[in-house]
C-alpha cells in the first residue's frame, strides 16, 4: 500500500521513471531491514 501512495505522489510530483525505482528500492530495503532487526529482537 505504501508503495502504491509513493508512486502516485511521485508521479504527480513529476519525477522520472528511474528516480521512482531508486526510492521504491529504498523503502523496501528499510522495510526488509527493519523485519530483520525486530525478528532477531523478538528471538525467532
Amino acid at each position: 500500500m505504501l508503495l502504491g501512495v509513493l508512486n502516485m505522489g511521485m508521479s504527480i510530483m513529476g519525477i522520472t521513471d528511474s528516480w521512482q525505482y531508486v526510492v521504491k528500492g529504498g523503502v523496501l530495503l528499510v522495510a526488509v531491514i527493519f523485519d530483520v532487526v525486530s525478528s532477531r529482537k523478538s528471538g525467532k
